[in-house]
């Protein structure tokens, strides 16, 4: 699949450049990766906000999105880890990679995104702009897809010194 993958955007990316190099094929192919991976991240952190939204309903807590954030990103971001793991940013041979010490690092980009962002702008479309608590997750995606990308690739997943 790697491959065909590879194939198909090369295909592509010469229609748009005459001769892409190797980096800039490996470089597209990694971010379709991290979007399938990040697509299915985000069904998961969105189901788990609205279920901690549900579950905080009859208690009427005004900070319920807040807590809805934190638990969707605290689990979600661990399964990105383990698939942008496993299939997006691959160590290449030769290379090494401490798993616990890349997964700090993932908590830790996550957290910027994820936590301090996310939060800042869904006080900002809930609270002041009126946006429903619902869709307000949907519209950071906006900021934090392209920047979590950047952030995984040259830091995150950068494999140590062999």
């Amino acid at each position: 699949m790697d491959n065909l993958l590879e194939v198909m955007v090369r295909k592509v990316l010469k229609a748009i450049v005459k001769t892409p190099d190797d980096r800039l094929t490996k470089t597209v192919v990694q971010f379709i990766k991290f979007s399938i991976v990040g697509v299915s991240n985000t069904a998961i952190s969105y189901l788990l906000n609205v279920v901690v939204l549900f579950l905080l309903q009859p208690y009427q807590v005004i900070w319920d999105y807040i807590a809805g954030n934190i638990i969707s990103f605290i689990l979600s971001v661990l399964w990105a880890f383990y698939w942008n793991n496993r299939i997006v940013f691959t160590v290449e041979q030769g290379n090494h990679q401490s798993i616990w010490k890349t997964l700090l690092k993932t908590y830790i980009a996550y957290g910027f995104t994820g936590i301090i962002l996310n939060n800042i702008l869904s006080w900002l479309w809930i609270s002041v702009i009126g946006i429903s608590k619902y869709i307000a997750p949907l519209i950071n995606l906006i900021f934090s897809v392209p920047l979590n990308f950047i952030v995984n690739k040259l830091w995150t997943f950068k494999s140590d010194k062999p």
